[in-house]
């Protein structure tokens, strides 16, 4: 059976892709699958994240990482999810027709979210183009400040985009930065469970949503 594709799009910078990409990366590798990265952002977090993961950890068998222009997605993407049980694609911090193949190849798209209107803005277009390319779409809260004014209204105008909103939010906890510096993720650490459990909430819904 072939692996499945999940792609991270988000027009904005800074709204936390590479985060979310990782965790969900070290989350699925916990649970004994398989799992290939592919990076099309020039700004190259990933691979950073990756190597200071493999300085660390050593290399695992079931990581693996790779780089791709942004029209190159579709077809990297293809060969890996031969091999892997979940491909995760970075895209850049951009919205035109280079994002197109990583949309157009994915099983589920998911598009960070960080609690600001700014950022809310910035997400219909992504959605737009999501919608063209006809993809299974989920929007994810990310860097939240629970039980605020702010986080409720974001939610609730995220909702009106039409597109589906996460239940899980993933707040704005430092332990999140920490960990990516170090080249882990929130389930790799027993520092913060708080942490890891809103990942492997956020993971549940991602695995429910996949066919």
């Amino acid at each position: 059976m072939a692996g499945r594709i999940i792609t991270v799009a988000q027009q904005k910078g800074g709204s936390g892709k590479t985060t979310i990409a990782v965790n969900l990366a070290v989350s699925l590798l916990r649970r004994g699958h398989s799992v290939a990265l592919l990076d099309t952002d020039p700004q190259g977090s990933m691979g950073r994240w990756f190597l200071e993961r493999l300085e660390r950890l050593g290399e695992e068998e079931a990581l693996e990482f790779g780089t791709s222009s942004a029209w190159g997605a579709s077809y990297e993407s293809d060969k890996l999810k031969k091999r892997f049980d979940y491909v995760i694609i970075d895209t850049p911090p951009k919205i035109d027709s280079d994002l197109r193949p990583a949309l157009r190849v994915a099983d589920l798209v998911l598009v960070p979210v960080a609690t600001s209107h700014v950022d809310l803005w910035a997400t219909e277009g992504v959605l737009d183009l999501a919608r063209r390319e006809r993809c299974d779409t989920l929007i994810v809260l990310n860097r939240t400040r629970p039980h605020t004014r702010l986080a409720l209204e974001v939610a609730e105008k995220a909702e009106a985009l039409g597109a589906e909103v996460a239940g899980a939010q993933i707040a704005n906890r430092v332990s999140y930065a920490e960990t990516l510096g170090q080249g882990l993720g929130a389930g790799d650490s027993a520092r913060n469970p708080v942490a890891r459990n809103e990942v492997e909430a956020l993971v549940e819904e991602v695995l429910n949503r996949l066919p």
